[in-house]
């Protein structure tokens, strides 16, 4: 008798969860402020990590940012600064385990509690499997997905003291999808959103419902890192646009956030689809960029 009684109740809560989604499509989420929270971004010399600096010094935080390129991550503190954020910069090499500890207990002591953690230093080599030197794999997952478990570990404690912080792991549309000649790249953001399913989730068994998680899944960005990227269906992003959404979805505390939104739609269609029919849109999509296929540079 109890499971019939849990299963109409989880019926009820089913219903009311997709009315609620529903109601909130017409109502504008509230945005909670950002300002005086102490901010980490990882990767914030380009792209993504350097457009979401000057987001967050917009909005009056203070800025903890890491890099491996010192004079990248210097040109970006320079312009927070020049918006009035307080910016401290630290040349981090999110690969190394040690170095990434060592480098929280510094921001912990010279800065304070991390209260917002951006894990966006990424590595990719687009190649066929052969061609992809062993390093090169190893380098992805480390930075990709094993660099957010050390960063993540380092400062959840005081996150969790307090009740208090948001985690965003940028991972790809590539975490939900595949494509060839980016195997380490997809397999690392697979990792990567399940690290962010995983962390939600427990946060939840914790009852730390204060500590907030995003994840970002764009597709293809234009951040020089893959080489002419193109595709008939999706569009090549730029990196404004993406962090436009990315921040929209911070301050809504939005668990998910596909750029552009359509993406989780058509994803969701393609788990019903047969084979066949997947391999149809994928040659439809032609999606090609930059690759070593046998040694040689090709584009694919």
């Amino acid at each position: 008798m109890k499971i019939i009684l849990d299963l109409l109740l989880l019926l009820l809560i089913i219903i009311y969860s997709y009315l609620e989604s529903l109601v909130k499509v017409f109502i504008p989420r509230r945005r909670k402020s950002v300002a005086g929270e102490i901010v980490l971004i990882t990767g914030a010399g380009h792209g993504i990590g350097r457009q979401t600096a000057y987001e967050f010094a917009k909005r009056k935080s203070r800025l903890v940012l890491w890099d491996i390129n010192k004079h990248g991550v210097e040109e970006t503190a320079a312009e927070c600064q020049k918006l009035g954020a307080t910016t401290h910069v630290f040349v981090v090499d999110c690969s190394n385990r040690e170095e990434i500890y060592r480098s929280v207990n510094q921001v912990k002591k010279e800065v304070g509690d991390v209260t917002i953690v951006v894990n966006n230093a990424g590595a990719i080599y687009p190649a066929d499997l052969l061609s992809t030197k062993d390093e090169e794999i190893t380098k992805t997952f480390e930075v990709n997905i094993l660099g957010h478990f050390w960063i993540t570990k380092a400062l959840l404690p005081s996150m969790i003291r307090r009740n208090h912080g948001h985690i965003v792991t940028v991972a790809s549309v590539c975490g939900h999808g595949v494509i060839p000649y980016l195997i380490p790249y997809c397999s690392s953001k697979f990792a990567a959103v399940g690290f962010h399913r995983a962390l939600t989730s427990e946060l939840e068994a914790l009852g730390k419902t204060g500590i907030k998680t995003s994840c970002l899944c764009p597709v293809f960005v234009n951040t020089g890192f893959t080489k002419n990227p193109s595709t008939r269906i999706w569009p090549v992003l730029e990196t404004d646009e993406v962090v436009r959404s990315l921040i929209d979805g911070i301050l809504t505390n939005k668990k998910m956030i596909f750029v552009p939104s359509y993406i989780n739609f058509s994803l969701t269609i393609e788990r019903f689809l047969p084979e066949r029919a997947l391999a149809a849109i994928n040659h439809v999509q032609d999606i090609q960029f930059e690759a070593v296929i046998g040694h040689k540079i090709k584009m694919k």
